[in-house]
């Protein structure tokens, strides 16, 4: 048999490896010219300030939209953003059944009913512990634990061998909700042979062990139970676990909790509908603040990261209608900073600090855990499940190769360093990158969905450096210059450094530009655009220093 009618099974990333966010992985089974394929995880990552506009970044499927006809199903391991995030935006485009936990079906479903015209995704649902057949692929759920309800890792069965899908995990044995990661499964597949590990890197350089979510809740009780006045409390909202040991330290100080921003309402609906809040008192409505002594009210909001329109931020501002911050209350940053949101939420601290409310983060109380594992819980999944091979993946390239030396040193036969657009043949034979396919992003730009060029981001950039200048000329029949051009400068300097208005220079430049071409060439109105569109941003460089977009009209 040849190769290229050799089955082989194959793992590539689309998204996720060599950065956090934006998961999406391919595996793959078949000879070459007739492989199967799987997905697993949709996830998105957020825009920062290179991307001005931008609501959301997808990764570039172009690979697998062009093998559509083997493509058998999207597997979500979770319902964090970066795992499953993009599902609704990228569905249309794969049209194929979709498998995940219940809780992530829901808020699947919350999420698509907030969305006008998001499509209706076909769910098959599956619980931890069973196993269910994609296409070629036998796939077994594991619990584990993480910060959200129903994480689950994948065993991933073909003729060629188990792989093991991490997905986000930890090592906590008293989580807030949910089970603790199965062991005795992650050993019994270790016994029966695994042939690799696809393992999550994120916090692979830091050491130790994840301190427990039960901890971390009661610490809350102690802080919540002594504070003075009010207490607002920001953490991720899908950290369903984390919401509840807030609602039970309120709950034991007998305080009343109140709930602010969608998606904390969303998740909680969700949670609730599915048994994570029993046994939790009501949540009070924003109605009801008025009549609440200060000393009596837990507040739970939106804004762990900085976000300019989530609750914590316009409690800052002092815009909220019906709930204020007052001298003498605590606000508690129940989350950690994702890097890039460092200056957004420095900006809400200090506006809070000028408020007269005291802030408690992370480095000063044990207000919260993650949900990776760091470097001694990596050690003990390699122990359990025994992999031929290793691979690292979501995380930066710190983490992947910070990773891939513990695996090595840990007894791992194979470690495979891959990035996203990678594919790295698992089996037959040793682990070879055998191809690269196209891999990216996309952009989400209000309804639309493309490239950087696609969306014209590009100039947007530029546009938020140096803004924008329109100039109109109008030829008459001798193609002399018509009055003088229109010039409609935005975010451009006002003046020079010795006062002279800016557009006033820009129109001079133009004028000459016209009048320096013979009036015989003149009538090739392109050169006219373009001799104008090259003076004006010269203009505006010697007397700014910067040069603007420049767009020109010219009609006769």
């Amino acid at each position: 048999m040849t190769r290229k009618k050799q089955d082989e099974l194959v793992f590539v990333p689309l998204g996720g490896v060599g950065e956090i966010g934006m998961n999406f992985a391919l595996y793959g089974w078949g000879p070459a010219a007739e492989r199967e394929w799987i997905v697993v995880d949709c996830g998105v990552t957020f825009p920062d300030a290179s991307l001005p506009g931008v609501d959301l970044v997808l990764p570039d499927i172009r690979f697998i939209e062009e093998n559509l006809g083997s493509l058998r199903g999207i597997v979500i391991t979770h319902a964090h953003e970066d795992h499953y995030g993009a599902l609704l935006d990228l569905w249309p485009r794969l049209k194929v059944q979709c498998w995940m936990t219940p809780f992530t079906a829901g808020l699947l479903e919350a999420k698509r009913q907030s969305e006008s015209g998001a499509p209706k995704v076909p769910v098959t649902i599956y619980r931890e512990g069973e196993t269910f057949q994609v296409g070629p692929f036998q796939i077994e759920a594991i619990a584990v634990t993480h910060s959200i309800p129903e994480p689950v890792s994948l065993a991933i069965t073909t003729p060629a061998g188990t792989v093991i899908h991490t997905g986000d995990w930890k090592i906590d044995p008293t989580p807030e909700i949910g089970l603790p990661t199965n062991e005795a499964r992650f050993r019994a597949l270790g016994d029966g042979g695994v042939l690799a590990l696809i393992c999550d890197s994120t916090n692979a350089t830091r050491e130790g062990q994840s301190p427990s979510e039960q901890a971390v809740g009661e610490s809350l009780k102690v802080l919540i139970g002594k504070a003075a006045g009010r207490v607002a409390v920001t953490t991720f909202s899908s950290n369903v676990g984390r919401i509840r040991s807030i609602a039970e330290a309120a709950r034991d100080a007998g305080r009343h909790c109140l709930v602010l921003g969608r998606s904390l309402k969303r998740v909680i609906d969700v949670a609730g509908e599915l048994g994570y809040m029993d046994g939790l008192p009501p949540f009070i409505g924003e109605e009801d603040y008025g009549f609440i002594p200060r000393e009596n009210l837990v507040i739970i909001c939106t804004g762990s990261q900085g976000e300019p329109r989530a609750a914590l931020a316009k409690l800052s501002r002092e815009e909220m209608k019906s709930v204020a911050l007052s001298p003498g209350d605590t606000v508690i940053f129940s989350s950690r900073t994702i890097p890039g949101n460092e200056k957004a939420i420095l900006e809400i601290k200090n506006r809070l600090i000028d408020l007269g409310v005291r802030i408690i983060e992370d480095g000063d109380e044990l207000v919260h855990v993650s949900g990776h594992p760091r470097r001694a819980e990596l050690a003990q999944m390699y122990e359990w499940t025994r992999p031929q091979i290793g691979v690292p993946v979501h995380g930066e390239a710190a983490h992947l190769v910070a990773q891939g030396a513990l695996m090595a040193q840990k007894g791992v036969a194979e470690v495979a360093q891959v990035r996203n657009g990678d594919m790295l043949r698992l089996a037959p034979g040793n682990a070879e990158i055998v191809d690269q396919v196209p891999f990216g992003r996309l952009f989400k730009d209000g309804i639309l969905i493309g490239s950087e060029e696609d969306m014209g981001v590009k100039d947007r950039r530029k546009l938020s450096f140096a803004g924008h200048v329109a100039v109109n000329v109008v030829l008459d029949e001798r193609y002399e210059i018509a009055g003088d051009p229109d010039l409609v400068a935005i975010g451009v300097a006002v003046a020079d450094a010795s006062g002279e208005p800016l557009e006033d220079i820009m129109l001079d430049a133009a004028i000459g530009a016209i009048e320096s071409i013979p009036r015989a060439r003149r009538k090739d109105l392109d050169l006219v655009q373009e001799s104008v569109r090259r003076a004006v941003r010269a203009a505006a460089n010697d007397a700014w220093g910067k040069k603007p977009l420049v767009t020109v009209f010219v009609t006769r």
